[in-house]
């Protein structure tokens, strides 16, 4: 059996293009994440059938690999692999042309090693492959990539996989990435682009990386990256299948084979990698970044995976540009207040002077009268009665949530979940019909592997028969239990947090980071930058470099700073967007731009102008078919957070620098604001954001300057004449 498995990569490498188009594009699918992250949902229903805007996740990672050209897909399942295999079997993939989904099952498996293992065994595999996890959405194309993959395989045999990864500079204040994972470090070659260094979480301290010195000696040029996202999308070779039968200690994809094989000198393994720029990749590891990639999806971010045009037939229709999604026969009254960035499932009944802003509600749902849902994830045939509050909450099929309750920011109700009348849920508290199990699972990575039916076995103590229900003397008993824990007739255990992890759970959470968390840890952050500031000249120790180390030459560096700015510009507007579409307060957006400062090293003047460009760009996006309403909409963003623009232009430098910012954006990314900038730079002057010295030093500047450069000064020749006048008046 070995021998023909041994033979594939002769066919996959093969340098004659009719032979390599004969070999159809494969990719293995692991629809088990082997992590408890989902608990306790993912006791009841595995994570890829778990709804991502009102879809199950897998239907995205499959949909991307049909439109990427991949004809077969082998999904891996493992927990409640019944689910996984009979959502499958009805699904529209089992009637899609040249593209075959096929299941494997195994109730053994306890992790991604054991998985691929597996599929080595079956001999299925016969090239080149894609390896995802069904947690994953991208819609990136896979040919620039592919090709890649090839044509070093072609150079060098070793070269046995490509990572796809992107740029996602990690927040200073948490070390984590806004998907919520932990920041990642990594050393590439910046010219044949092979992967060096990997670790997640390490150990750093003060602006210093161990690494081994024998790293630095033997590679002329290295790049060291804590700005980089792994995406879990790698293009393999049918090689990367034997390794994992040769070496059983690979259970992890990345902890284990990706780091064995990068420290392993006998065999001369490689891992490239390959970098996505515009296009969208990123995988849904916890709550946090189930709610960052929801978000995303709603805000058109992952194109064309999106509701409207990937899944027409649950008829969802977007009724505007602030992302308001409805599906139909929905019955809304006409004084609930709705949006923006929501999504309606159909069947929906929404009460009087209820309101839904930036959420995702699911099918056959009733909401009652008075009702508030901020920033949460309501799945399907749920009851919120009349009064009741939701604040960036998670809650599952078939929850009912009696009036008057509330749900404190964090909280996850799984299945069948009853919340009595006014109980309020603490924060971050997971809530289940079913009892938290006593002794976890010896690695803490692993699902409820041993839950390949719709059972819940003897790990978890005061068992329910059935997931989805149970006898009503069960539920009766169960009720009884509960009333101390969730008011007179609740249903369900409040999960307790294991010792020494509340103060992490914030991390994680579908909840905005608190305020007085990014206060205190912006502080401890800015008192280390102190002490490392004041050891920047000490000499580094054996094997460690400091971040500002000269690695690569002066235009490298200069490249690297431009991209800084980019990415830098990107997520003030991340956090502004957020910002205004949660309400959040400005002490509380300047907290986080000032993380970012700190971590991108930036200045209050660049903070100014991407906050300055942040706003331009939400008025152009509002609604408005005149240039009159254009300026309105201006004017509208610019009152309300004039007050956070303004915490950045401490004096007339950085007001001079806005202005030509504002120069910038009517001539490249916001044209439609060109014939209105003399109108928003008076209006600016108005609300006492510039300065008429501001002003009148930005004109001096541009007296020497090409005529091209002096079109918005001759523009607003008028005002800055009136300007003039009024000065001299004044004297």
């Amino acid at each position: 059996m070995g021998a023909p498995k041994k033979s594939a990569p002769k066919t996959s490498s093969s340098d004659d293009p009719e032979e390599l188009a004969r070999v159809p594009l494969q990719a293995v699918l692991l629809a088990d994440s082997f992590t408890t992250k989902f608990r306790p949902i993912t006791l009841e229903r595995p994570k890829v059938l778990l709804p991502l805007v009102n879809v199950p996740m897998i239907e995205y990672a499959l949909a991307w690999l049909e439109s990427a050209g991949v004809e077969e897909v082998f999904v891996f399942c493992c927990a409640h692999a019944k689910q996984v295999t009979t959502y499958i079997e009805n699904s529209q993939w089992r009637s899609q042309p040249n593209f075959t989904v096929t299941t494997i099952e195994s109730h053994n498996s306890i992790s991604a090693g054991d998985a691929l293992r597996l599929i080595y065994e079956r001999n299925v595999i016969h090239g080149d492959f894609v390896l995802i996890s069904g947690d994953t959405l991208s819609n990136m194309s896979l040919v620039r990539a592919l090709q890649d993959h090839k044509d070093r395989r072609k150079k060098d045999s070793n070269a046995v996989m490509t990572m796809i990864i992107k740029h996602s500079k990690p927040s200073s204040a948490t070390h984590q990435s806004r998907l919520g994972t932990e920041e990642l470090f990594m050393a590439i070659d910046p010219t044949t682009k092979q992967l060096l260094y990997y670790e997640e979480n390490a150990n750093h301290l003060k602006g210093t990386l161990s690494l081994d010195k024998m790293l630095l000696v033997d590679n002329s040029s290295i790049t060291l990256h804590n700005d980089m996202q792994d995406c879990y999308i790698d293009i393999c070779s049918p090689e990367v299948l034997s390794l994992f039968t040769d070496n059983f200690d690979y259970q992890h994809l990345r902890r284990h084979f990706v780091k064995g094989l990068l420290v392993d000198d006998i065999m001369g393994y490689k891992i490239l990698t390959h970098e996505i720029h515009s296009s969208y990749a990123a995988r849904i590891d916890n709550y946090r970044s189930y709610d960052t990639i929801s978000k995303d999806i709603i805000q058109r971010w992952t194109y064309p995976l999106v509701p409207d045009v990937l899944f027409p037939g649950d008829s969802p229709t977007r009724l505007d540009r602030q992302g308001m999604y409805c599906a139909s026969e929905i019955q809304l009254s006409r004084s609930a207040k709705v949006g923006p960035l929501i999504v309606i499932g159909s069947s929906t009944v929404v009460g009087s002077n209820t309101t839904v802003v930036n959420s995702v509600i699911g099918k056959g749902c009733i909401i009652g009268s008075n009702v508030l849902i901020e920033g949460s994830y309501v799945w399907d045939n749920v009851v919120i009665e009349d009064g009741c509050e939701l604040r960036h909450a998670i809650v599952c099929d078939g929850v009912i949530m009696k009036s008057g309750s509330r749900l404190e920011p964090g909280v996850v109700l799984s299945f069948k979940v009853v919340i009595g009348p006014n109980f309020v849920v603490p924060p971050y508290s997971k809530v289940s019909l079913h009892q938290q199990p006593t002794v976890e699972d010896s690695d803490e990575e692993l699902e409820y592997a041993e839950n390949s039916s719709d059972t819940i076995h003897s790990s978890t103590r005061g068992q329910v028969d059935k997931p989805n229900g149970g006898s009503s003397s069960d539920l009766s008993e169960m009720q009884q239990q509960s009333i101390p824990e969730l008011g007179l007739g609740g249903m369900g255990y409040i999960w307790s947090i294991c010792e020494g992890c509340h103060e992490e759970e914030w991390k994680h959470s579908v909840a905005p980071i608190p305020p007085e968390k990014l206060t205190e840890i912006t502080r401890a952050i800015e008192d280390d930058l102190d002490l490392a500031n004041m050891d920047r000249n000490a000499p580094a120790s054996s094997g460690e470099l400091k971040p500002d180390t000269q690695v690569d030459s002066e235009d490298d560096e200069n490249e690297d700073s431009r991209d800084d700015s980019t990415y830098f510009e990107k997520e003030v507007e991340a956090t502004f967007l957020r910002a205004v579409n949660e309400n959040i307060k400005v002490d509380h957006v300047i907290l986080e731009v000032n993380s970012l400062r700190l971590s991108y090293n930036m200045q209050s003047v660049d903070c100014a102008g991407a906050i300055f460009y942040s706003m331009m760009r939400l008025a152009s996006q509002l609604s408005h078919s005149t240039a009159s309403e254009l300026y309105k909409n201006v004017g509208s963003v610019v009152s309300k957070w004039q007050k956070l623009l303004k915490s950045y232009l401490p004096g007339k430098d950085e007001e001079i620098e806005v202005i030509l910012k504002f120069e910038e954006i009517c001539l490249e990314s916001v044209k439609e604001l060109s014939p209105l900038f003399t109108q928003i730079l008076h209006f600016l002057y108005d609300k006492e954001i510039l300065s008429e010295e501001a002003i009148q030093d930005w004109e001096t500047e541009k007296a020497d300057a090409d005529e091209s450069d002096k079109v918005f000064v001759k523009q607003a020749e008028k005002f800055l004449q009136w300007l003039r006048e009024a000065s001299e008046e004044e004297e």
